[in-house]
Order: C-alpha cells, then structure tokens, then sequence
C-alpha cells in the first residue's frame, strides 16, 4: 500500500503533515489490520502527507498502566516518547481509543507533548476542508447504530464527530438507550481485553449487543478495535452473523467511495 515510515522521510529530508499511530491491534490483529488498510486509503484519497513509525513503534503501555504495572508503563512510554521527539513529531493520528486517551493525556507529563487526534475527528475534519468527497448511496437508507468507545467518549468527550460521518454515509442513526455519556463499556477496556471475564450472571459485551439489537440495526458501527473485537463475539453469541455487520466507522466511508 505504499505506506512511508518517518525513518524513510526523515532520510530523504520531509516532513509528514501527522504520524499516523496504528498501535498494537491495528498492526497484529487481523480484523484490525482491515481498519488500518480502510484508514490508510482515506488518507491517501484524501492526499495527506502521513506516515508510520514501523518497527521503531512499540505498545503505547495503556494496558500496563491499567492493569497496574506503572513501571513498565513508564518503560514503554519513555521509549516512545524519546524515539517520536527525536523526529520532532507534533501530529498524530490514531484509529485506537486507548492509544488516543494514552498519547493525549498521559504522554505530557512524562514529555510527549502532540496534537493527538482520533481518526474519526481527523477523517470529519478532511471531509470540512473538502480534501475528499463522499457519496452516501453506499448506505443510503440503512439502520446503524453507534457504539460509544468509553476511551474515546466518556473519558474525552469525542461524541459528535463519528456521529456526523455516519449522517454524511445518508444513513439512518439509531441511538441505544446507553449512548453519549450514558454509554456502556463493551468489556475489554482497562487491559480485560486480555484476560478471561470475572464470574457473574452474563458477560459485559452479550448485555451491550443485547441493546445495540434492540435498535434493530443492519450495522454496528464502531471506532475502537477493542470494542469491535466485543461487538463481533456478542453478534455471534446471538447467532446474528448473517444480518447485523460490525464495522469501523474508517470501513464504512472507505466502502462509501469504494476505495
């Protein structure tokens, strides 16, 4: 896909216009890396300079500090931080919730000082400064319903511009009774995305797709790998594969141009 590493732009003396952060599921996880290809061809319809870190890109340590190990939380941010200042990084961009709140808020103190934006309020910035275009006839007429990723939502306030890409799709937005500030975690934040559930009488992520249902929706849209990892294993819980698709919000404006 032609994607340039800052390593290789730097050599040739540019400077990218953001740093696009894929962060550990957008690089390893296959339904992930679908996200990452989507959001990687939106950038380059819409003629931005990016470009990655490579292999000089390490785990932004969220799911150490939030299972407590501030140490190497530490470790992993200093490491960071060292390799992003050293390539003068101001702007970053990421389709990860939790590497968003981790850049934005717990990088400064340790002395990662970005512009840190998640990529559904970058890709609704590019559509305002007219850099690409969307026809909506993709998704004309479909129920969608969004889930609010609780890093992206309740802990940063980032509600309405995923919503207003889903309206640009001319789709029909139907909300679920926990939405905005009221809305529920999907079960694999603060590093359980790695470990088994606690006991109790039904999993987090079953209870949430359970209400994402009730809006009766042809897709789920999502903007977090994590949560669309949940939402996937809930509708195949309730043996709905077939009729409700989870989808990344960076996937469904991709398809809309049929990049």
């Amino acid at each position: 896909m032609h994607v340039p590493t800052l390593a290789a732009l730097s050599a040739e003396g540019k400077k990218p216009e953001v740093l696009f952060w894929v962060g550990c599921a957008g690089s390893f996880d296959e339904r992930a890396k679908k996200i990452t290809k989507s959001f990687v061809k939106i950038l380059q319809k819409a003629g931005v300079s990016f470009a990655v870190l490579g292999t000089e890109e390490s785990c932004t340590g969220d799911p150490a500090k939030r299972s407590g190990n501030e140490f190497l939380f530490q470790m992993q941010a200093m490491a960071n931080i060292e390799v992003m200042n050293a390539y003068e990084v101001t702007r970053i961009v990421t389709t990860c919730p939790h590497c968003f709140n981790t850049l934005k808020n717990e990088y400064p103190a340790l002395g990662g000082q970005y512009e840190v934006m998640h990529h559904t309020t970058f890709i609704n910035t590019l559509l305002k400064e007219e850099r690409f275009s969307i026809s909506g006839a993709t998704f004309k007429g479909k129920r969608i319903t969004y889930h609010d990723p609780c890093y992206l939502g309740r802990a940063n306030q980032v509600y309405e511009a995923p919503r207003a890409l889903i309206q640009k799709l001319d789709a029909e937005l139907v909300e679920m009774k926990n939405c905005k500030s009221k809305g529920l975690c999907c079960g694999a934040g603060g590093a359980q995305m790695f470990k088994e559930p606690e006991k109790g009488d039904k999993d987090i992520n079953i209870e949430r797709t359970e209400q994402a249902m009730e809006t009766q929706p042809e897709i789920i849209a999502a903007a977090c790998p994590f949560c669309n990892t949940m939402m996937s294993d809930g509708v195949k819980n309730k043996e709905k594969e077939g009729q409700v698709q989870v989808q990344d919000i960076a996937e469904l404006i991709s398809k809309a141009e049929d990049l």
